[in-house]
């Protein structure tokens, strides 16, 4: 019995800060009720005061409603309007939004890394439906890849709507960057012609062939909200593209002696600005 209370007490005493905080995140049914504001950066933050995604709105649908992931700032969540009205401009009926972030931001227990603070977006190649869509067709219906299967080029599911609903999110001065395959920035930069600045936003990534994630800037004016470093100058579309089609890239193998990595650490709230703790705390 005393080795019984003597664990209890141990654990009682243990500091929350030491426990993995992102199970305390994924817990939080609703944002917090303090100014909208995005603390830290993006894969390693949280975000106070989140507006919630309508899971229906003039020119998107949220998709995967289940994991309760349609919380942004209330920049990305104009941002998405704003996106999702260019795309209709375009052929489109509107969007598929994947995730944002959860209420409160911060670490999710599962998937991504980044998607912390309120900044990111992940949209679906997938145009949007002219019908509403119900919430069994919203867990069930999918998104589409939009590369080939060696992953080398774009396939016929690709279309000139999709280049013209990158070009005006990357346009959007809101934008820092935008992550896509990297078979599609090669696509890109062989048929979009000689308006080109806009090209620098889209960075190439692992993946990405089946949505495409935003990343906004931080909000002008907040405090505590790190930037991306930005993106390289010039459009992107020489050398560094070139890697992502190489053996290098595409079948990295491993050294055999070099020492093996150690597990990567779950974040905890240490780790996180001091501002999460209030957010977490928060009403």
């Amino acid at each position: 019995m005393r080795a019984i209370v003597l664990v209890l007490a141990i654990c009682l005493a243990w500091p929350a800060s030491a426990e993995a905080v992102k199970y305390r995140f994924g817990a939080a049914k609703q944002a917090s009720s303090q100014q909208a504001e995005s603390h830290g950066s993006y894969a390693k933050g949280c975000l106070a005061g989140g507006a919630e995604l309508a899971v229906t709105g003039d020119s998107w649908q949220a998709m995967r409603l289940s994991r309760n992931r349609n919380w942004g700032h209330p920049e990305l969540i104009a941002f998405i309007g704003r996106l999702g009205t260019k795309a209709q401009s375009i052929g489109w009926d509107g969007l598929l939004v994947g995730d944002l972030s959860q209420p409160r931001g911060g670490p999710m227990t599962s998937g991504h890394q980044s998607h912390q603070i309120g900044l990111d977006a992940d949209i679906w190649m997938r145009p949007g439906y002219a019908k509403k869509l119900t919430r069994n067709e919203r867990e069930n219906i999918g998104s589409f890849t939009v590369t080939t299967g060696d992953h080398m080029a774009v396939n016929n599911r690709w279309t000139d709507s999709h280049g013209q609903v990158l070009k005006a999110a990357a346009s959007d001065p809101a934008v820092a960057r935008i992550f896509v395959h990297a078979a599609i920035k090669d696509q890109l930069c062989q048929t979009v012609g000689d308006d080109r600045g806009w090209l620098r936003k889209i960075r190439p990534w692992w993946g990405h062939n089946a949505h495409f994630h935003v990343r906004l800037s931080c909000p002008a004016g907040t405090v505590g909200c790190f930037d991306q470093a930005p993106p390289p100058a010039g459009d992107g579309c020489d050398a560094t593209l070139s890697w992502w089609f190489s053996d290098e890239a595409r079948n990295p193998k491993p050294d055999p002696n070099a020492p093996k990595k150690p597990a990567r650490r779950q974040l905890v709230l240490a780790d996180l600005p001091q501002a999460c703790e209030g957010v977490l705390a928060a009403q």
